[in-house]
């Protein structure tokens, strides 16, 4: 939500329909072996003395006008009810990336303590009510936009936070690393990655009753903003028809509040030039507003995974997505475990199909996805070692894998245990049943 955007600036070239599409082709998918890997972690910002209690917009200012002061390799954004984001540089190897933002964590984590402030890794708010931050036009506008489909937009503006993972392409030829394989790898096992790190529990103090609250977030918001498109063997065509095909949620203007249109497609954008021609950055900012879980900028930016807890808790999520991508043994293997879990998706695109919604509610109780979780953990420990991963990364993967996975649970189990007074749900049977 913190895309970096450019405002209305001259001069303003209109873009026809042809042109968005062979743009977006261009730009979306870059192709090539995966060298690079990065990642944006995102915190809910609380008080030392109390995470339950809210903390004012006025020492949140007073925090990040400190932060703004600190020398970061990462880019520091604060996203609209005032979580703290930190985005890395790409990253040459899965280690140059841990090390970076580890150590970028560690300078914010001192200064916030300056000012008796603390990072929370969990997917939603448990305790706060949205509260918006930013005052900026573009969040004015999304908020107008997004309460027309009810009240998920500002929580997930608010009070939801989260680890993407952001990963090349792949190669333009066929296999294991080709960027076909990993665009339909993504949609499929980005619902596993999901259901073995929900831990987004609660809202209003009470259990929703999905263990991933954000990811019901994303989808109560719906498919035109927060769906991925229908998955084919031409993801660039796909991708470009889904972006053309997607409501503009505003129109920026140099003066004054942006304009918030109703049921304009950016095709229909194109054909009108009304309230004026759309122009290249009009279609930049556009893709921005898109929040599918899996979005193509060159690189795919995995968008499904709730924050972790725990002050290195993200590294687990960052090392075995990268592991199940990046080496061809254990992308292989990924594969051919997820392919039957994946006919549970049927025509539908994620998040909005009975695979990933099951992955939202229940977690790794459901058995089929505790199964192929198990799998897949066990691929990733594997390869880590050939990707340069440390020993303490991977033993951070395997504690995980000991703590949660084999026991078909997930972050999200530890917040309700502590909710119950430490009752616990039954796990190995679907809960369905």
């Amino acid at each position: 939500m913190s895309d970096p955007v450019s405002g209305c600036t001259e001069p303003r070239t209109a873009v026809t329909e042809p042109e968005v599409e062979a743009l977006v082709r261009g730009i979306c998918f870059k192709t090539g072996p995966p060298r690079t890997v990065g990642v944006e972690v995102e915190w809910l910002v609380h008080e030392l003395r109390g995470p339950q209690l809210p903390v004012t917009p006025e020492r949140l200012e007073a925090a990040y006008a400190a932060l703004r002061t600190v020398p970061l390799r990462s880019a520091l954004t604060v996203e609209p009810g005032g979580q703290l984001e930190l985005s890395s540089p790409p990253a040459t190897s899965l280690m140059e990336c841990v090390d970076t933002v580890s150590a970028d964590l560690d300078a914010v984590r001192a200064e916030l303590r300056e000012h008796d402030l603390g990072l929370l890794g969990i997917g939603h708010d448990p305790w706060h009510a949205p509260r918006r931050f930013l005052r900026e036009p573009r969040y004015e506008a999304m908020e107008t936009c997004l309460d027309r489909t009810g009240p998920a937009g500002r929580a997930m503006m608010c009070t939801s936070a989260s680890v993407q993972v952001c990963l090349d392409a792949g190669y333009e030829e066929p296999g294991p690393l080709g960027h076909v394989r990993r665009w339909w790898l993504a949609h499929q096992l980005g619902a596993v990655l999901l259901a073995a790190f929900a831990n987004s529990p609660l809202a209003g103090h009470e259990p929703t009753g999905w263990l991933s609250t954000r990811q019901l977030r994303w989808v109560q918001i719906g498919a035109g903003r927060a769906g991925a498109p229908v998955l084919d063997a031409d993801p660039r065509g796909t991708w470009a028809r889904h972006v053309l095909d997607a409501p503009v949620m505003c129109v920026r203007q140099d003066g004054g509040p942006w304009h918030v249109p109703r049921g304009l497609t950016f095709r229909d954008w194109t054909r009108s030039g009304a309230p004026r021609p759309p122009t290249r950055d009009d279609l930049d900012y556009h893709i921005s507003t898109l929040f599918p879980p899996v979005r193509p900028r060159g690189h795919l930016e995995l968008r499904m995974l709730d924050a972790q807890p725990g002050e290195d808790g993200w590294i687990v999520p960052l090392a075995v997505t990268t592991a199940l991508f990046d080496d061809p043994e254990a992308a292989e293997t990924a594969y051919r475990t997820v392919k039957p879990l994946a006919e549970r998706a049927g025509a539908l695109p994620a998040p909005h199909n009975p695979l990933w919604l099951d992955a939202a509610r229940y977690g790794l109780a459901d058995p089929e996805m505790h199964e192929v979780a198990v799998a897949c953990f066990a691929a990733a420990l594997r390869a880590l070692p050939r990707l340069g991963a440390s020993t303490a990364v991977t033993d951070a993967v395997a504690a995980f894998r000991d703590r949660y996975v084999i026991r078909g649970r997930c972050p999200a189990d530890d917040l309700l245990d502590r909710q119950r007074g430490n009752g616990r749900r039954p796990h190995g049977k679907d809960p369905r049943t």
